[in-house]
C-alpha cells in the first residue's frame, strides 16, 4: 500500500538531488547558452530515458546482477568515462565561436539532431545511475507485499522532477543567450564545460561499487 508520507519524503529528497549540480545540469545549461532551446530540450529528453531506463532495470532486477558482476560493472564504466573523455576533449580542442543556424533547407544542424542522443547515452552508459536507484528507491518503499513496479514509479517521478528542473534551466539561460553566444563566450563555455565532462568522466572511472 502507498505511503503519503513516505512518499512525500521520497520527492522532498528526490528533489533535493535533482537541483545538486551535476554533469546533466552541466550538459542542459551549454546546450541551451549555445545552441537554443530545442536542442537543450531534446538533451533534457535523452536524460530522462536514460534515467527511465534505468529505473526500469532497476526494478526488474537487472540492478542487482549489475552490481553483482563486477566485470559488467566495469566495462560499462570504462565505456561511459571514455565517451565523457571524448566529448570533454572535443570541447576543448575545438570550442565554437558560431551559433549554428538552420541550414539551407531549413532542418536544424547536426549539433541539435545529436543533442538527444548525446543526453541518452551520457545516462546509459553510466552504471553507477543504475547503482544509485537500487539503493536509493527502495528506502522509500512501503513495508508489506512486494510490487515490483513501485519503484518503477518512484523513479517516473525522478524523471518528471527532473524535467521541471530542466525546464526552469533552459527558461533562466535564454534570457543570456545573445550573451553567452558571443564568440569568446562560447569559446569559454565550451572549454569550461569540456573540463566538467573530463572531470566526471575521471571520477566515473575511478569510482567503485558500493
Amino acid at each position: 500500500m502507498q505511503s503519503l508520507p513516505l512518499l512525500a519524503a521520497f520527492i522532498a529528497t528526490a528533489t533535493v538531488i535533482t537541483i545538486t549540480p551535476g554533469l546533466d545540469t552541466a550538459m542542459v545549461l551549454r546546450t541551451a547558452a549555445v545552441e537554443g532551446r530545442r536542442p537543450a530540450v531534446l538533451a533534457g529528453l535523452g536524460i530522462a530515458l536514460g534515467c527511465l531506463v534505468w529505473g526500469a532495470a532497476a526494478s526488474a532486477g537487472l540492478g542487482v546482477l549489475l552490481q553483482a558482476s563486477k566485470t559488467g560493472y566495469t566495462a560499462l564504466k570504462i565505456a561511459g568515462a571514455a565517451y565523457l573523455a571524448w566529448l570533454g576533449l572535443k570541447l576543448l580542442a575545438k570550442p565554437r565561436s558560431a551559433f549554428e543556424a538552420l541550414d539551407a533547407s531549413g532542418r536544424e544542424p547536426q549539433a541539435a539532431r545529436s543533442a538527444f542522443w548525446r543526453g541518452l547515452l551520457t545516462n546509459l552508459l553510466n552504471p553507477k545511475i543504475g547503482v544509485f536507484y537500487l539503493t536509493f528507491l527502495p528506502q522509500f518503499v512501503p513495508a508489506g507485499p512486494a510490487n515490483p513496479a513501485y519503484p518503477f514509479f518512484l523513479a517516473v517521478i525522478h524523471v518528471l522532477l527532473t524535467l521541471v528542473w530542466f525546464a526552469v534551466l533552459i527558461a533562466a539561460t535564454l534570457p543570456l543567450a545573445g550573451l553567452l553566444r558571443r564568440p569568446a563566450a562560447m569559446r569559454l563555455l565550451d572549454r569550461v564545460t569540456g573540463a566538467v565532462f573530463l572531470g566526471f568522466g575521471l571520477r566515473l572511472a575511478t569510482s567503485r561499487m558500493h
